[in-house]
């Protein structure tokens, strides 16, 4: 089950649901009790990292028209 953060908005505090996507956008009640909430944006960092090298060969972007494989 996705995890959603809030923020209230008369308290200040930041609070984190589990929820079903479907009722991301429902109301959500702070745990002071505050119903003025507002859902905020996260960003997700997926995988990877920034000192990987860089693959060799082509000097393309990958794929067929990236690889070289297109005459």
């Amino acid at each position: 089950m996705p995890r959603y953060e809030y923020r209230c908005r008369p308290c200040g505090s930041i609070f984190e649901l589990n929820r079903p996507m479907a009722e991301s956008s429902a109301p959500a009640v702070c745990p002071e009790g505050h119903e003025d909430t507002v859902k905020l944006l996260s960003a997700v960092a997926v995988g990877g990292s920034a000192s990987a090298p860089a693959p060799s060969g082509g000097g393309g972007g990958g794929g067929c028209c990236g690889g070289g494989c297109c005459g």
